[in-house]
């Protein structure tokens, strides 16, 4: 028997004529990645970042999307050899890097998730999820078909350097973070600011003459349109957490008058 994998983000980016809308998975919960999963975005983003997720969270979200047309990604911890080696592993086809400021860092992520010669990924499909436990045919002659590298810039000096970090062969796309690129330009928690907004769109305009597409984190709609107006191609819009808490509050409010809310107000 033999298993065809999903397409990648690459090939979903390809295929689209317009901007892909993708969800955050910060829970850990396999039940919510999989409400996620079906509520018709086109990807999702497990993250092992700022998430309480571990390895076997990792494959247990990623086995609860897989039923579902939706393009799910993993971003790593960090730009690691092992966590991203582990997680290609254990069956992720597109990673996102964090934190990426310059291109020698890009071409680490890319070598990090690519076997000899142009990396030194470690060899063990036959055992692991990625490629089906011998069951995808070649998986190691195609693996660079199969996988999908996405830097994060989340830096001022990586805005300064996006068409760089673009411009290296094995990264498909840009990924740009406000929140932390707010954080270091002085604007912690502004992520509307307008010199933040420009320094977004000035990476923008590196990305995209790198001949990559590129994407970004907005969860206020306005700021969502406007980003891809100015032409993102992909863009988390919504977490699991945050629809869930926002959901909750809305219902307490529809029934627990404001005046008796004291335990809502004590957090």
């Amino acid at each position: 028997m033999q298993f065809r994998l999903s397409p990648t983000l690459r090939h979903r980016l390809a295929e689209s004529d317009r901007a892909l809308y993708g969800g955050w998975i910060c829970s850990g919960s396999p039940v919510m990645a999989e409400i996620m999963a079906g509520a018709g975005l086109d990807w999702l983003m497990i993250d092992m970042e700022h998430g309480p997720v571990g390895l076997s969270e990792v494959q247990s979200l990623l086995q609860a999307t897989a039923a579902y047309p939706v393009t799910t990604i993993v971003r790593v911890p960090a730009n690691d050899a092992v966590w991203i080696k582990q997680v290609l592993d254990l069956g992720a086809q597109t990673i996102m890097v964090p934190m990426v400021s310059t291109a020698a860092e890009a071409e680490a992520a890319v070598a990090h998730a690519s076997y000899p010669p142009r990396g030194h990924r470690g060899v063990g499909n036959a055992l692991a999820r990625s490629g089906r436990w011998n069951r995808v045919d070649d998986y190691l002659a195609h693996a660079a078909e199969h996988t999908s590298v996405i830097a994060q810039i989340e830096t001022a000096q990586g805005v300064e350097n996006a068409e760089e970090i673009a411009a290296v062969d094995g990264v498909d796309g840009v990924f740009v973070g406000p929140s932390d690129l707010a954080a270091s330009m002085g604007l912690i928690g502004q992520q509307t600011h307008p010199d933040v907004v420009a320094a977004v769109q000035r990476a923008f305009e590196g990305v995209r003459a790198a001949g990559k597409p590129v994407g970004v984190n907005a969860f206020v709609e306005s700021a969502a349109r406007g980003y891809v107006e100015a032409g993102a191609r992909f863009a988390l819009v919504g977490a699991d957490v945050g629809l869930a808490a926002r959901g909750a509050e809305k219902l307490a409010a529809t029934f627990i008058p404001a005046a008796d809310d004291t335990q809502r107000a004590s957090y």
